[in-house]
């Protein structure tokens, strides 16, 4: 048997509830990755991520370096990059 809903919300068009929790991304904006896969730079760890990762940031871009920490000077190779991170490796 279905669970009545509260009277308030039962008189409410289904659509219209459902149109409140869309929300569109600014298409006009798109994000673009200041880095591209297997391209080398040198960074800076400034912080550690919440697995244990350094992290480096690039032009707000973050950055993720396995078993880096905080304030190393590195030259990392970018093994992937993803819509809102990438993920590098060291070298050397």
């Amino acid at each position: 048997m279905p669970r009545r809903l509260p009277e308030r919300t039962r008189r409410v068009d289904r659509r219209l509830r459902r149109s409140k929790r869309l929300k569109f991304r600014s298409e006009s904006t798109p994000r673009v990755a200041p880095v591209r896969e297997g391209q080398e730079i040198n960074v800076i760890i400034a912080k550690l991520g919440s697995r244990g990762d350094g992290v480096a940031v690039v032009e707000g871009f973050p950055i993720f370096v396995p078993k880096a920490r905080v304030g190393e000077h590195l030259k990392v190779k970018i093994a992937a990059v993803r819509y809102k991170f990438a993920v590098a490796e060291r070298i050397g």
